[in-house]
Formats: structure tokens, sequence, C-alpha cells
């Protein structure tokens, strides 16, 4: 059945659902009214066998002498001619009626009433009336039998056959009815799923259309405020979320060759110039000893500049799948240990530490690449024999501080940018990616970054962490 569900079209199951739901409600109508008309003939019938049957047994000496006959009881003032309201007029009472004497035998032949075992338990006194279902002549009957006064009981039995007529007759009619509305509902839900699935289909033709051509820029048309539209609008800012993601992806590739193209470079030449000599000899003289270690020196720097350019950049473009996972950690053990690995880097600066503990909930290893390179930057910048001032408040907050020529204000706004130098910076090594990390990092774990001048010089660049409590 799941399988069957799943292969309908959503107008199908629209339509399905509306029908059913229809169904639902005139099965439940045609039910009630049903149970209704047939507690009411019942009451009825039962109100009437007892009207009737105590009218008799009030004065049953009148009726042994009609036997035979069925007299008439008036049930109120009216004319006794028997014109008037209905409700005026003489009635016959019962279909069916007979006095027992008190040997049980019928003291009157008006109808040969059956006298069950009932029947003779009321006439012994051992119940004081009984209601039974009898068979006379193929046609079923309600019988009640009571007490007659002066002894012996009175029976009165009417048809139940023309309350079950009446029944079926209703059945069918029901039956027909809620066929007929049924029919109409499923037709009708069909054409109302169709008509309420236009915008559905309008939009995915348009996203049909968007896969197509992959032009993200073209938004999907959007109508109205109800939940059609909040899909499309929903849908427009994902091709957004998606056309800026390509958008930087695109700038991150055409960036990264621009990065990558000068150390290849000169890594190229330098090989070249080495590999010429190598292959003629006798043009060993041109590149002296010490030309050739500070080659050789070179092409190591170089090295170490594209590895490192390669490592930020696969830690730029890292997915969320292959990161570690994050845990409960004391930032200050994360910060204390990128302090001492910049140490060894940086042996001549001094780095001095104010670490409060602040537990954090975080990769381990993402964090303290950020932090280390914080302190990479603030080392490269400060003067030889400078001071790099570490300090870490309890409340989350991380601040580098160095000594060096600062940030210009122009540049400040653009220092976390993706291999972003400022002029100053263009001469010195670096890709241009270590404070983009940075900024990424922090806001991964729900911080922020920011960074001012120190003074009277240097710069200030904090980090603040949510701390977990």
């Amino acid at each position: 059945m799941t399988r069957w569900w799943n292969r309908r079209t959503l107008r199908d199951r629209l339509a399905i659902l509306v029908t059913g739901a229809v169904a639902v409600a005139v099965l439940t109508v045609a039910a009630v009214a049903f149970t209704a008309v047939f507690e009411i003939q019942h009451r009825q019938l039962q109100a009437q066998l007892t009207t009737d049957a105590q009218a008799i047994a009030a004065q049953p000496d009148q009726w042994r002498a009609g036997a035979g006959q069925l007299p008439d009881v008036d049930r109120g003032p009216g004319p006794p001619d028997g014109h008037g309201p209905p409700w005026h007029r003489p009635r016959d009472l019962g279909t069916r009626w007979q006095i027992v004497g008190a040997d049980g035998a019928a003291v009157s032949d008006a109808s040969s009433l059956p006298i069950t075992t009932s029947v003779r338990q009321v006439l012994t006194g051992r119940r004081t009336s009984a209601r039974e279902t009898v068979v006379l002549n193929g046609e079923r009957y309600q019988m009640l039998t009571i007490p007659a006064q002066g002894g012996g009981v009175v029976q009165v039995a009417i048809s139940q056959d023309p309350a079950g007529g009446t029944l079926v007759q209703l059945s069918v009619l029901l039956a027909l009815g809620s066929a007929v509305v049924i029919t109409g509902a499923a037709l009708l839900g069909r054409r109302l799923a169709r008509t309420g699935l236009i915008p559905v289909s309008r939009l995915a033709e348009a996203v049909e259309d968007v896969a197509v051509t992959m032009d993200l820029t073209r938004p999907v048309p959007v109508h109205g405020v109800d939940e059609i539209a909040r899909l499309g609008r929903s849908v427009n800012t994902m091709l957004g979320a998606i056309d800026a993601s390509r958008r930087a992806q695109r700038t991150l590739v055409e960036d990264a060759g621009h990065e990558l193209r000068t150390p290849l470079t000169s890594i190229r030449t330098n090989v070249e110039l080495l590999l010429a000599v190598e292959r003629r000899p006798e043009l060993a003289h041109r590149l002296p000893p010490e030309e050739r270690a500070k080659l050789l020196a070179d092409l190591e720097a170089q090295v170490a500049e594209l590895a490192t350019l390669t490592t930020e950049l696969v830690e730029l473009s890292r997915e969320e799948t292959t990161r570690e996972e994050p845990e409960p950690l004391d930032f200050a053990d994360v910060v204390a240990a990128a302090v001492d690995r910049v140490r060894i880097r940086a042996p001549g600066q001094a780095f001095t530490t104010s670490l409060s503990p602040v537990p954090v909930h975080g990769r381990p290893g993402e964090l303290e690449r950020m932090v280390v390179n914080v302190l990479d930057n603030a080392a490269k910048w400060s003067p030889p024999g400078g001071t790099v001032a570490v300090h870490l408040a309890a409340g989350g907050t991380l601040t580098v501080t160095d000594h060096g020529p600062g940030i210009d204000e122009a540049d400040r706004p653009h220092v976390f940018d993706r291999f972003y130098r400022a002029t100053a910076a263009r001469g010195l090594p670096g890709s241009g990616l270590g404070l983009a990390i940075v900024a990424q990092t922090a806001a991964q774990h729900g911080g922020t970054v920011a960074v001012a001048p120190n003074t009277p010089q240097g710069t200030v660049l904090t980090i603040r962490l949510p701390v977990q409590h």
C-alpha cells in the first residue's frame, strides 16, 4: 500500500484525500441518520405497545364483550363522528391483541396470539411484563404482555414489517445519495487538485529551467503570499546562496591560481638554471658556489611557501564531513600550545601570556591553527626583539597585541578577505590567507574577530568565542 501511494502524483494524492474525507463524512452522516430513524421507530413502536396494552388491561371486560373486533378508544377530545385533526381522532389499538385468563386459556379469540413461556411467567406473577418477538404467518411482530385488571394478562402485538420496509427504503436512499455525493466529490476533488497545483507546476517548470540553463541569476516568479509563494521565495533564496557559493568558489580558484603562479614560476626558473648548469658543465663558472647556495636556499623557501599556501587552501575549502568532531575543551590550553609552537618559529620575539580558563566547545586542531596564524602574523610584523602580548580573559576574549607598524585604516576592513595583502605586506612572504582562516574558524565556532590599532604603535587582534557554562 505504501509503495502504491508513493507512486501516485501529488494531484492524485490530494484528490484521493479529498474524496476519502468526503466519503467518511457522508457515510458518518448516513449512519447517524439511519440509526436515528431506527431508534425513533423503535421508541414509537414500544410506546404504542405500552399505551394500547395499558388501555386494554384497564377495562378487560369491555374488550371481552367485543371479542373478534377492535373497538376504538378516544385519544382526546374531538367530534364523535371521527372528524377533526388526526391527533383528536379515535384510533384502533394495536394490530393484534388477546386477553388470557388466569387458567392460561385465551378468553377472547381476537387474534390467536401465541401463549409463550414469557406470557405464562407474567400470568403467574414471576414477571411484571414481557416484550418479545413472535412470528405469525411469516410476519414478525413485537409483542407486549402485561397483567390485566381482575386477573389474567393482556397481549398486544404490532407488526415490524412496515417499519422494516421503511428502514430498507431509507437504506437504499442513503446508499444511492452517498454514492452520488462521493462520486461528485472525487470528480470535484481531482479538478480542485489540478487547479490548486497550477502554481506548483509553474514553480517546478521554473526550477527545471534553471537546472537546464544553469542561470542562477534569474529568480523564480513569485505571486501572492500563500505557501506556494513562500516556497518560491525559499527557492530564490537557495538559488541566491548557490550562486554566491559558486562565485566564491570561482573567485577562490582564480585567486589561488594567481597566487600559485608566482612561486611556481620562480621555482621553475631556478630549477631550469640549475639543470642548465648540470647539463653543460662548461657553464659552471657562471654559477659560483655562493650563488648556487643562495639559489638552493631560495628554492627551499619557495617550496615552503608553496606548501603553506596549499595547506591554507585546503583549510579554507575543507568540507564539514572531513573535519574533526567538536569536543569540550579549555581554550587556555589551546592558546598555550599555539604560543609554544610559535616561540620555536620566531626565536627572536618574546611572548608574554596571561591566560584564564575558558571552557568552550570546539575543534581543538582548528582552534590551535587559528591562534597560530594570529601569533605568526604578530611575530612577522613585530620589530626584532619585540614583544607579543597574549591575553585570554575569562569571558572568552583573546587579544594578541604587537608593536609593529600597524595596519592602515584603509586596509583594516579587508584584512580578513581571502588573498588580500596590504601594500606594505606585498614584499614579505605570505599568501594573504592566514587571517581569512582566522575569521572563518572563529565564525564556525560561533565567535567573532576584529582588528584595531595599538597605542602608540602596533595592532590589537581580538577573538571572541562563546563560553560553555
